[in-house]
């Protein structure tokens, strides 16, 4: 068990933690929230040792192994299958052995005993199954890591520190550069994982399917939530709600007594009790108020003038030179119309998202656009072309020329950019801050036509819900690709798939995606086959390992699915009683919450059984295959 016992932590005059206690259980899956600097970062630290408590007491079982995605990925020239090998240090240890073992054929024999405990016969598979599930190609498994980009490079972090064996696994921010695919991906891997999990996230449905608690960092304090996310967020607007009443009626109170003491403190008479009160006031514990706002009031005006269509694409096959990425596409975007793009990665989303933005011509076919046609394009590499020297009301100047400052801070103030902080140069800020100043710019511009590439990434979860809540009074066209569900689920109403060279209209849920992306790399996985490079001298032993290995996975695979057997008959019979309309009634609400409470620990349960028998299913079909 891991215990914070009136933990402290300070930087400078400010607490982020202050004598905070919590306990984490083996297995438990935690998410943690907070604002941005409120510490959440910092609490990692503590964990991995990096830091050390100013006060209090923080233990962590001597025998747990930690793994951690880093953030910073420096410039190495070992492959990227090799580099997410290097998380397993004790596997790299035991090859270092094997190799200065020589001849001694007694001591090589003991070796290849432990390669086996470790799994080590399958380990260059399984990295591929990491690197696959991603979203890197087969062809980038041999490429350097310095051949990856920053986000990509992120990803193999991630890679890395799945792949490192561990009972403690801290994981900051980890969607933050994947696609809808590999978020999809990871939530199932995570479900299957067997060790204690700590998360921070700002994607409520990826904390929905992962974690079973919320621990949020309020105000210096660590307050723990038991749930998901959604689970977080009723329980923290019914404590916020007693909260206010709290304060309410403690103001009242407050008022009374300083009246009494204002009315009766020069009288003789009166002076002792209302030394007596002024006491009674300064005992009193502050109940501060329940600031529920968000910092974030913004929309997306649209332009007045509006033409219809006001984009269409008309047989155009789209790609680069001589190489035809999806052919035959037909597109056509009238006002008010709301699409998300989906596919799986490499399909060719991001040529189609070039093409529509008019980066990109269409190799055939036409891209006609409206009179007033006029988009507001989000992509990340508009974080890059910020003008670091700049402030965020330069760069609304530079638009609008004749904007006055007080129009400008008035904006500005939405996206919680605050007094002087819209007129400091951007350089010192924060990923986040910067893709607030990028969407400000864009609504700055009242587009008629919104297209967003991930616009969620590096914002925290008020941001997302004010993002959410604009788009949904934005009167405009809407085309986005993200991999925040929340998002798509509450501003989108119709889908396209991008897949084997064609855009066609998906015809279904976000859930039914997911189950169509499962059936569809399944169908896929015999041509996307992971390289087995296999260890070093243990050529001969690969075939047996891989037969044990088989008869392992077989055996997990019926554990598995009695698991999941018995989940559906839990869910089965806690639904049958929920079936009892008296349940509903005033007078049965101590019987029902209980039941509610079951209900979704048994969906949870039976969510989780599935995905790992996908994944134990997938992981035998690769062996098949070999």
């Amino acid at each position: 068990m891991i215990a914070l016992e009136g933990v402290s932590l300070q930087r400078g005059s400010k607490f982020l933690l202050e004598e905070v206690d919590l306990s984490i259980f083996p297995g438990q899956k935690l998410g943690i929230i907070g604002a941005n600097g409120s510490g959440k970062s910092s609490l990692f630290k503590l964990l991995l040792k990096q830091l050390q408590v100013d006060a209090g007491r923080l233990d962590i079982p001597v025998q747990w192994r930690l793994s951690h995605m880093a953030q910073e990925v420096t410039d190495v020239e070992r492959s990227a299958l090799d580099y997410i090998l290097d998380g397993d240090k004790a596997l790299r240890s035991l090859e270092q052995a094997i190799a200065n073992a020589g001849d001694d054929g007694e001591k090589l024999a003991h070796l290849y005993g432990e390669l086996e405990h470790l799994d080590g016969y399958t380990a260059a598979s399984r990295a591929a199954q990491l690197l696959d599930g991603l979203g890197f190609a087969n062809s980038d498994h041999a490429r350097p890591v310095t051949d990856f980009s920053g986000g990509w490079r992120i990803r193999l972090n991630l890679a890395q520190a799945l792949m490192s064996p561990s009972d403690l696994l801290l994981l900051d921010e980890p969607t933050n550069h994947l696609d809808l695919d590999a978020t999809l991906w990871l939530e199932g891997w995570l479900q299957a994982y067997s060790g204690t999990l700590l998360i921070i996230s700002h994607d409520r449905d990826f904390l929905d399917n992962v974690v079973g608690r919320i621990v949020s960092i309020e105000s210096g304090k660590l307050v723990a939530y038991s749930g998901n996310y959604s689970a977080y967020e009723k329980q923290r607007a019914e404590r916020l709600a007693q909260q206010q009443a709290a304060f309410v009626k403690q103001q009242e109170k407050v008022e009374h007594l300083e009246s009494y003491i204002r009315r009766f403190r020069a009288k003789a008479t009166k002076a002792k009790q209302a030394q007596s009160r002024i006491k009674q006031l300064e005992r009193m514990e502050a109940i501060a108020p329940a600031h529920v706002d968000s910092p974030f009031t913004f929309t997306f005006p649209a332009h007045d003038k509006v033409s219809d269509p006001l984009l269409v694409l008309n047989k155009v096959d789209v790609g680069y030179a001589d190489k035809k990425i999806l052919a035959d596409v037909n597109i056509n975007i009238a006002p008010g119309q709301r699409v998300g793009l989906l596919g799986p990665n490499g399909a060719g989303k991001s040529s189609l998202i070039k093409t529509i933005a008019g980066l990109l011509s269409p190799m055939t076919g036409d891209r006609v656009t409206g009179e007033h046609f006029r988009l507001g394009y989000f992509a990340q590499h508009q974080l890059e072309a910020l003008d670091l020297q700049a402030s965020a009301a330069l760069h609304i100047q530079r638009i609008s020329p004749k904007a006055s400052e007080q129009q400008i801070r008035n904006f500005l103030g939405g996206f919680d950019f605050q007094g002087d902080r819209a007129f400091e140069t951007i350089n010192h800020f924060s990923g986040g801050e910067k893709a607030r100043l990028a969407l400000a710019l864009i609504a700055w511009q009242t587009p008629n036509v919104l297209l967003l590439d991930e616009p969620t990434n590096h914002l925290d979860l008020e941001m997302r819900q004010a993002l959410t809540m604009a788009l949904q009074d934005y009167p405009g066209a809407v085309i986005v690709v993200s991999h925040d569900r929340h998002l798509l689920r509450n501003t989108i109403d119709e889908w396209l798939l991008v897949a084997d060279g064609k855009v066609k209209e998906f015809d279904g849920t976000l859930e039914e995606y997911h189950h169509w992306l499962i059936d569809y790399k399944r169908k896929q996985a015999p041509a996307s086959k992971g390289s087995d490079k296999p260890v070093n001298k243990v050529k001969s032993q690969a075939t047996n390992a891989q037969r044990e290995q088989k008869k392992t996975l077989i055996k997990s695979l019926k554990k598995q699915e009695s698991q999941v057997d018995k989940f559906t008959a839990e869910v089965a019979k806690v639904e049958a009683q929920l079936a009892d309309t008296s349940l509903y009634e005033d007078a049965q609400k101590e019987r029902l919450q209980p039941l509610l409470q079951a209900q979704a620990d048994a969906q949870q349960n039976l969510a989780s059984a599935e995905e790992a028998w996908l994944q134990i299913q997938e992981e035998l079909d690769l062996l098949s295959d070999d």
